[in-house]
């Protein structure tokens, strides 16, 4: 008996007396709370990997539609005015309206 194991036990307690019935029992109880804390992690794990991945899927597609919309933005051209003084016109709920005849303020 290890002096750790007198002050478990107490003075002159041997081991297997103080344990008895109770060591198999105990130790199979340690061995299912192993397995079960181990279980929980691989769970908490996969868990873990999947919202991981979720937002790393989330995120690349929000960068694909910043980059449409950026590559949007540097393809758009102003429309230059014709040098002639013709005027677009449409007609709109039986009335024409124009477009293009205000002058451009310079």
């Amino acid at each position: 008996m290890t002096q750790s194991d007198r002050l478990i036990f107490g003075p002159g307690a041997d081991r297997r007396a103080a344990n008895g019935l109770l060591a198999p029992l105990m130790w199979v109880a340690g061995l299912f709370a192993t397995m079960v804390a181990m279980a929980v992690g691989a769970v908490l794990a996969v868990i873990t990997a999947a919202a991981v991945a979720v937002i790393a899927v989330v995120a690349a597609v929000l960068v694909f539609f910043a980059g449409l919309a950026m590559r949007a933005r540097r393809r758009v051209t102003v429309r230059a005015r014709r040098s002639d003084d013709v005027i677009e016109a449409r007609k709109v709920d039986g009335a024409w309206v124009a477009y293009g005849w205000e002058k451009p303020v310079r």
